[in-house]
């Protein structure tokens, strides 16, 4: 049981840190490409791709502690 577990916690880390490398990457794209521009009525765009860039290296980096948490506690 404790095995199946640490492969879900491992996945669950993994895809933290994908999600945010996709969120920082598409951060840096709006920034760089939507300036001045109205984004689904949302905002503007460089300020949504300032918070995508943010929210991206946060999952980042948490995706990335997880991974070392679950890897030396012995869980994968």
């Amino acid at each position: 049981m404790a095995k199946k577990q640490g492969v879900g916690l491992a996945v669950i880390a993994f895809a933290a840190y994908i999600i945010g490398g996709i969120g920082t990457f598409g951060g840096f794209t709006l920034i760089y490409f939507m300036k001045n521009k109205n984004l689904w009525n949302w905002g503007e765009g460089r300020a949504i791709g300032y918070l995508l860039l943010c929210v991206g290296l946060c999952l980042s980096i948490l995706g990335v502690l997880l991974m070392r948490l679950f890897r030396n506690r012995g869980l994968t």
